[in-house]
C-alpha cells in the first residue's frame, strides 16, 4: 500500500496522509469492496456533521442519510417511491431540470408544472400553487410531492427564507412531500441572497411544521467548487419520513448493492475539509473561495452582456451555474423559424451554434411560459474565454435583429 511506503511523507502533506488513512478506515474491505447499501457509516456521519454545522446546529441523524451515485439516483429513489400509478402527480417548477419530467414519465406519474415568475426574478407564486393543487385533485389526481430547485436550474435564482417558509406551510396544509434540490448550495453570488436550506427554515418554524412536514433534500459533488461530475458522488437526507418508509428506501438502495466507493470518498472530501488552522486548510479555502469568486464575476458579466443586447433580457444569476435569458424575437424571425419547422428558440440556438460555435439549450427543453422563448447557457467558460463568447453572442444578436427587423 502506498501509505506504508517510507517515502510517502515526501510526496504528500501530513494532513493528506492522515485523511487517506481515515477514509480507508471507512472501507474495511478496501474501496474495491461493497459498502453498506446506504453508504459507509463514517462518511454518513461526516455528512450529518456538515449539515448540522451548515444549519446552525439543527440536528442531523446519519441514519436518515443515504449516499448515492450523484444526486440523480436519490431523486429517482424518491419519485419511484412516491408514484404508485398514473393518478399520482408531482408539482415541478417550470422551467425545470429535465431529470424530473423524465423520471416522472418513466415512473408512470403526472408532471404538474407550476410556473416560476420571470418578472419577479423567477420567484414563487404560492397562491397559484394552491389553485393548481385544488384543480388537480378535483380532476382526480393525487398530489404527492412538490419539487423545488434552490439555487435554480436553469433560472439561477436563490430562494429567500420567507419563500421557503411559504413552501413549507403549503406542504403542511396540502399534505405533500417536499423535495429540495439543493445541489447548487455552494454556488451563490449575491450577498443579499445567500443559500438557506429548507431544513433550517423548517426547524425555525417550530410546531406544528417542524415535526410533521416530510422533506427530502439532495446534494452532490458535481457542483459547487468541487465540480467532480464524473466521480458520481451525492447524498440525500430524509426528514420526518416514517421509519417503515425508510426501511423500504433501504431495500430500494440495496438493489444497487452500494453507491460507488470513490464517489463516497468524494462526498467525504466535499463535506469535511482539512483540519482548521493547518496549511492544508488555508490552501483549500483559498482554492475554494477563489473558484466561487470567479463564478461570481462570470455570473455578473454574463447577465450584463445579455441585457446590453437588443432583443434580449436576463434576470441576474444569483446562484447555480447558468443564465436563462429571454429572447424577444421580431415577427420576421418567428416566421423564419416556422418556415424551418422549428420552435423559435430551437431555431435560434441552431443559428447561434452554426455561426459562432456557441452551444446553448433552447428554453423549450426546460419548459417556459407559452409565447415566451429562452435559452440556457452556462457561466463555466474560463474568464479569459467568456468575454469573447459574449462578444460573439452580441455580434450574432445584432446581426439577427438587423436581418429580421420590420
Amino acid at each position: 500500500m502506498l501509505l506504508d511506503n517510507p517515502a510517502v511523507g515526501t510526496l504528500f502533506q501530513a494532513e493528506a496522509i492522515t485523511r487517506a488513512r481515515t477514509l480507508l478506515s471507512y472501507f474495511p474491505g478496501g474501496v474495491g469492496a461493497y459498502s453498506d447499501s446506504r453508504g459507509a457509516p463514517g462518511i454518513r456521519q461526516e455528512v450529518a456533521d456538515f449539515i448540522e454545522a451548515r444549519d446552525g446546529g439543527v440536528p442531523s441523524d446519519p441514519a436518515n442519510i443515504f449516499l448515492t451515485d450523484g444526486a440523480s439516483p436519490a431523486v429517482k429513489y424518491i419519485l419511484n417511491a412516491l408514484i404508485r400509478d398514473g393518478r399520482d402527480g408531482i408539482l415541478v417548477p417550470i422551467p425545470q431540470y429535465p431529470l424530473y419530467s423524465a423520471t416522472i414519465q418513466l415512473a408512470g406519474g403526472q408532471l404538474l408544472g407550476y410556473g416560476l415568475v420571470e418578472a419577479d426574478g423567477w420567484g414563487l407564486d404560492v397562491p397559484a400553487l394552491r389553485v393548481q393543487a385544488v384543480a388537480a385533485r378535483a380532476a382526480g389526481t393525487a398530489v404527492r410531492a412538490l419539487v423545488f430547485i434552490n439555487p435554480g436550474n436553469p433560472t439561477g435564482q436563490c430562494l429567500p427564507a420567507d419563500a421557503l417558509a411559504d413552501l413549507i406551510k403549503f406542504a403542511y396544509e396540502e399534505k405533500v412531500v417536499l423535495m429540495a434540490d439543493e445541489v447548487y448550495q455552494e454556488n451563490t453570488y449575491d450577498p443579499a441572497r445567500p443559500f438557506v436550506s429548507a431544513k433550517k427554515v423548517l426547524a425555525g418554524l417550530g410546531e406544528p411544521f417542524a415535526s410533521s412536514v416530510e422533506l427530502v433534500s439532495f446534494h452532490t459533488v458535481s457542483k459547487g467548487s468541487t465540480g467532480e461530475c464524473g466521480l458520481r458522488g451525492g447524498y440525500m437526507e430524509a426528514v420526518n419520513i416514517l421509519p417503515a418508509t425508510m426501511d423500504e428506501l433501504y431495500k430500494i438502495s440495496s438493489i444497487n448493492l452500494c453507491p460507488n466507493t470513490m464517489g463516497q470518498a468524494a462526498v467525504s472530501l466535499m463535506v469535511a475539509g482539512p483540519p482548521a488552522g493547518t496549511e492544508a486548510a488555508k490552501a483549500y479555502e483559498a482554492t475554494r473561495s477563489g473558484t466561487i469568486v470567479s463564478y461570481q464575476r462570470r455570473a455578473k458579466a454574463v447577465a450584463l452582456a445579455f441585457n446590453a443586447c437588443e432583443g434580449v433580457s436576463c434576470n441576474a444569476t444569483e446562484g447555480a451555474m447558468y443564465a436563462f435569458p429571454r429572447l424577444n424575437l421580431p415577427p420576421k424571425a418567428l416566421a423564419a423559424a416556422k418556415a424551418a419547422g422549428k420552435s423559435p428558440d430551437t431555431w435560434y440556438c441552431l443559428q447561434l451554434v452554426e455561426e459562432t460555435g456557441i452551444l446553448t439549450v433552447p428554453g423549450s427543453g426546460f419548459g417556459q411560459e407559452p409565447g415566451t422563448f429562452h435559452l440556457r447557457t452556462t457561466i463555466l467558460p474560463s474568464e479569459d474565454r467568456l468575454g469573447k463568447m459574449m462578444a460573439d453572442f452580441a455580434a450574432f444578436q445584432a446581426k439577427l435583429m438587423d436581418a429580421y427587423r420590420e
